[in-house]
């Protein structure tokens, strides 16, 4: 079994304002997570912040999920790009002429962050989608956008661990799943309704697992964030290897 961390673990940066989040980065290490960087602390914050922590050595996914009209949306992401991130998202319900002109923008850069469009978010369950008028199971749902994302060129989702095993099967290998809604058994689950443990996330296919309460509240954030890959290394068996990161940022 290899020592090395994989980095599959991003650490969910869900402050409200740029020195807590700093604070915590002091006690993280990045040769060992990536971090997220969402709408509240970014609102705050800007895009100082997000230099400051690419400054640190952190491979950054900026979380804003643009979902605006196509010209609009390239140039939100074009923008994003300019202050180093490793990934950043769109919503996928914005369309495939949003996604294409996204990914086209960011297709003339030299080293172009990872692409990903939000499916469903972990927060909603089937009566939260019949109400805004999306009938269906939320892995339905999943599974169409997902397929629209990669017909549109895109480098993977954002989706609920709980369909991760479903969308892998559907799309292969090459397809990143990112999964927020990753809580260890003994963390409570918040405000997330499609949730799973982050061993079995990983068995389901998910390539990232984004984390934010159980190791940002912990009282050595960098030991949980150590005995969550312990874990994931453990149940990955003797033959465990680290993910093939095909970013252009290492």
């Amino acid at each position: 079994m290899s020592d090395c961390p994989d980095k599959s673990i991003i650490v969910a940066l869900d402050f409200p304002a740029a020195p807590a989040a700093l604070g915590l980065l002091d006690r993280l290490d990045p040769d060992r997570c990536r971090v997220k960087i969402g709408k509240e602390l970014f609102t705050r914050a800007g895009p100082v912040l997000v230099e400051r922590v690419v400054d640190r050595g952190f491979d950054v996914f900026l979380d804003l999920k643009y979902h605006d009209i196509p010209n609009t949306v390239a140039a939100a992401c074009a923008a994003a790009a300019d202050l180093g991130v490793w990934m950043l998202n769109v919503h996928a319900s914005g369309g495939t002429a949003m996604m294409r002109a996204a990914r086209e923008r960011l297709a003339t850069m030299t080293a172009p962050p990872l692409l990903i469009a939000v499916t469903v978010l972990t927060s909603l369950d089937a009566a939260d989608l019949a109400a805004i008028g999306c009938p269906g199971s939320p892995a339905e749902r999943v599974l169409a956008l997902a397929a629209l994302t990669r017909a549109a060129g895109l480098d993977g989702i954002v989706c609920s661990p709980r369909e991760a095993a479903a969308v892998r099967a559907a799309l292969g290998p090459e397809f990143r799943l990112v999964t927020p809604g990753v809580r260890p058994a003994s963390a409570a689950q918040g405000d997330q309704k499609r949730v799973l443990t982050p061993s079995r996330a990983r068995a389901a296919g998910a390539d990232y697992l984004v984390i934010g309460r159980p190791i940002t509240a912990a009282a050595d954030p960098l030991a949980a964030l150590e005995a969550i890959d312990a874990e994931l290394r453990a149940a990955a068996g003797p033959d465990n290897e680290p993910i093939n990161d095909r970013s252009n940022h290492g």
